[in-house]
């Protein structure tokens, strides 16, 4: 049975979408069979992974809105055991649409669920806030990833996304854990990013990944390209920092 992983952090750019797109590909190259789900609107996550969203018939977006069946939206990638089920604009006005449906936090669940047991790990890339979709994403979800940027107003909001996730616990889905606290954008040499990784360590303990994403220029390049950095260059910090993310989280599962 797969393992459902959401990104979620409602501040934008603090690389979750990078992070979706190059742990995905990591854990496809250690060969475990992976899914993207792109649930959020601006689809940075397909198109990162060489998904034309233009030439994409069904999305996320028809699966939840028209319940299409989930299997005519994946799409395939440069590498063979990675599949993305990519994202549409229209998302943007999902959420709306979804007010009148009934039990509208788990359409997203039952629209998944069928895939658990074909992929080791599917990771919902969701999109910077905390509508309907996140909601649903975390619904769904077995654990939750959330990327926190070394910088200063990196733990503001997160106190509120804990809180959304407390509600999804007690009310949708008593069985969500937190899978982790991941450090990006990191740079050693500035003594505000050493800060905040001791703040996140003291406050979240256990919970924080050993591994840390530093800044790197091959992970921004890489998307323009359709690419993980994996394939774009695979000597790159960027491409080493994620693998090593991946080993993290399979060794950490193993356990379990």
């Amino acid at each position: 049975m797969g393992k459902i992983i959401a990104l979620a952090n409602q501040k934008g750019g603090v690389g979750k979408t990078t992070t979706t797109i190059n742990l995905a590909a990591s854990l496809a190259t250690l060969e475990k069979r992976v899914l993207v789900v792109d649930a959020d609107p601006q689809a940075n996550a397909s198109s990162g992974l060489g998904v034309d969203i233009k030439q994409s018939e069904y999305t996320i977006y028809e699966c939840i809105i028209d319940r299409t069946d989930v299997r005519k939206a994946i799409h395939d990638t440069e590498i063979e055991s990675l599949k993305v089920i990519s994202s549409h604009i229209n998302l943007v006005g999902a959420e709306i649409e979804m007010l009148n449906l009934k039990n509208r936090e788990k359409i997203l669940k039952e629209v998944l669920e069928p895939l658990k047991s074909q992929y080791d790990y599917i990771l919902i890339d969701c999109s910077p806030s905390l509508g309907l979709i996140t909601i649903n994403a975390l619904t769904a979800a077995d654990s939750v990833i959330i990327p926190v940027q070394a910088e200063y107003f990196a733990l503001e909001g997160i106190s509120k996304l804990l809180n959304t996730i407390k509600i999804i616990k007690s009310k949708l889905n008593p069985t969500l854990e937190i899978e982790g606290f991941l450090l990006t954008m990191y740079d050693s040499r500035l003594r505000q990013a050493n800060q905040i990784y001791d703040e996140v360590k003291k406050h979240f303990q256990e919970l924080v990944f050993k591994t840390v994403i530093q800044r790197n220029v091959k992970l921004s390049e890489a998307p323009s390209y359709g690419l993980p950095t994996i394939l774009y260059d695979a000597e790159s910090t960027g491409a080493k920092n994620h693998l090593s993310l991946a080993k993290e989280l399979i060794s950490k599962n193993k356990n379990k």
